[in-house]
């Protein structure tokens, strides 16, 4: 049976910066989701299960053969199917044997492999890349021919493969269609082994037996899919909330109680005060009493302190089972539109497959814009703001080139917002949780979740204020919390939306409103939803 061990992993960054401290999980057979939050150590964990990252202590230990399909597989124009797939080696060797002029190291290099080309057309047409499978003679086709999720379907056959009993999927639905994705899900679904997932897509994650959460260092795993995961940590952190509130009403009520026991204290010193001072009593017996007073009093402060201590303490175990998982809150009034009011009248525009479309939008609606990879989805977004909106508008790249990286957050911002004073960006900027000295940090060193808050600040908070956003694969490379974070700041836009995007879950909770599909002869349909 596959597993995957991991023992005392540890493992800092040239820099000092720790990721894992005596990491230890087992990962049995069957498909395991990895998530945790930018920075966690999802990506370092891989490359220390592949060996390309060594350990300062630690071992992983894999039982028999790895293989691993990375978010960016390296490949460049011009390369053959087959070399990608990893066969191209033993393809010349059997066309050598088959022609008569093979030899022993032909032999060699064929090993039990005589049916690659059968398994490799086979996995292709299961994948979908039909054109590839209709004979071996298309292993032979060059790679500029294929779009970006055909590469990715093509990286997973060459993992599959090699027959391996452990597999590591690195965001590995991302630039897939739902079409591509739904072919994806059936064939790891098929996998035997063990699979573990870095995703941020739910549909997959859905899929999973077990989900491992990388948190502060350390992984705990969770029985069931990533829904099951979510009530679960729902469930904790309102008892977590629960027991915060218990614990500050505690801490409250322990620092009155000593509030009223100094002041009882203070009370009797000032009485035994005007005692001493009046005389009325001998003065043995004065000093006798005041003693005990003292005793006593110092026992009474001692506990109402020892309990105030004790509260605290609770308060903080409490406060440290709390997630700080900030959310975006944010208004925009000034991107309203009003429904009917005329946004995009574009006629007959001929997208790169051929055929000619049409697309009219009016109103705050918010359109999902589907359709298989090349069909045009990307080219009509460029057809748009090249015709111009008849509203201000604003559009997001997929890869987040909005900024001058040699800007802070706040100066990108200014420059965008040039109508707001500094105080009203940076007042903005902290519900984008870019607070104090954050929106100070230059725009080349911020991660991938930072980067997309900070090109949502852009957008949303530029002069004039954008009525219709136009947003190409936004979800592509997010974390799941900044997956989350993008539908929060969306929902504070009351302009039109169009997005591209295969993510159909991340579509219900932006609130689509209508679905337009490019088929493949470049037609645009509407489509229930």
């Amino acid at each position: 049976m596959s597993f995957l061990s991991i023992s005392d992993l540890t493992f800092t960054w040239p820099d000092g910066t720790p990721v894992f401290d005596g990491l230890a999980a087992v990962l049995d057979a069957g498909h395991i989701g990895l998530v945790g939050s930018n920075g966690a150590g999802k990506s370092t964990l891989l490359r220390l299960i592949t060996g390309e990252l060594s350990p300062m202590r630690g071992s992983v230990t894999v039982s028999g053969r790895l293989g691993y399909l990375r978010q960016d597989l390296g490949l460049t124009d011009g390369q053959r199917v087959d070399a990608v797939l990893g066969i191209d080696g033993v393809r010349k060797a059997l066309h050598r044997i088959e022609s008569g002029t093979g030899d022993e190291s032909d032999f060699d290099t064929v090993g039990a492999a005589w049916d690659v080309e059968e398994r490799a057309v086979a996995l292709l047409g299961r994948l979908g890349l039909h054109y590839l499978a209709d004979s071996a003679a298309q292993l032979d086709r060059s790679l500029d021919t294929l779009s970006g999720g055909e590469t990715v379907l093509l990286g997973l056959v060459a993992q599959l493969l090699t027959e391996p009993d452990v597999l590591l999927l690195d965001e590995p639905t991302n630039n897939l269609d739902q079409v591509a994705r739904e072919r994806l899900y059936e064939v790891i679904g098929q996998f035997s082994g063990t699979v573990l997932t870095v995703s941020h897509d739910r549909e997959l994650l859905d899929r999973m037996d077990t989900i491992a959460e990388l948190r502060q260092g350390e992984m705990r795993l969770f029985g069931g899919n990533f829904s099951a995961y979510e009530r679960i940590i729902q469930a904790e952190q309102d008892a977590a909330r629960a027991a915060v509130r218990d614990a500050r009403s505690d801490v409250r009520k322990q620092a009155q109680e000593l509030v009223e026991a100094r002041i009882k204290l203070d009370r009797r010193k000032r009485y035994g005060q005007k005692m001493w001072d009046t005389k009325r009593e001998p003065k043995i017996v004065m000093g006798e009493r005041k003693r005990q007073a003292q005793v006593s009093a110092g026992k009474l402060r001692n506990n109402h302190m020892e309990k105030l201590e004790d509260a605290k303490q609770h308060l903080d175990q409490a406060e440290e089972l709390l997630r700080a998982d900030k959310e975006i809150r944010i208004q925009l009034p000034d991107t309203r539109l009003y429904p009917g009011q005329e946004v995009i009248e574009l006629d007959e525009v001929r997208l790169a497959c051929g055929p000619t479309v049409s697309l009219t939008v009016a109103g705050p609606e918010r359109i999902a814009l589907t359709g298989r990879n090349g069909a045009g989805k990307t080219t009509l977004l460029r057809h748009i703001s090249a015709a111009g909106p008849k509203v201000p508008w604003r559009m997001l790249p997929q890869r987040l080139d909005v900024f001058d990286e040699t800007l802070t957050v706040f100066e990108n911002v200014a420059a965008a917002a040039s109508h707001a004073t500094p105080q009203q960006i940076r007042a903005q900027l902290a519900r984008f949780l870019f607070r104090g000295t954050d929106a100070d940090v230059s725009a080349s060193a911020l991660s991938g979740g930072e980067r997309l808050r900070a090109a949502l600040a852009m957008l949303l908070l530029a002069d004039p204020a954008p009525k219709l956003l136009l947003l190409d694969e936004p979800t592509n490379n997010l974390d799941l919390p900044s997956l989350h974070h993008l539908t929060q700041a969306l929902s504070g836009f009351e302009g039109a939306l169009i997005v591209v995007s295969h993510d159909p879950r991340f579509l219900d909770e932006i609130g689509v409103t209508r679905r337009v599909e490019l088929t493949s002869d470049g037609l645009a349909e509407p489509v229930a939803g």
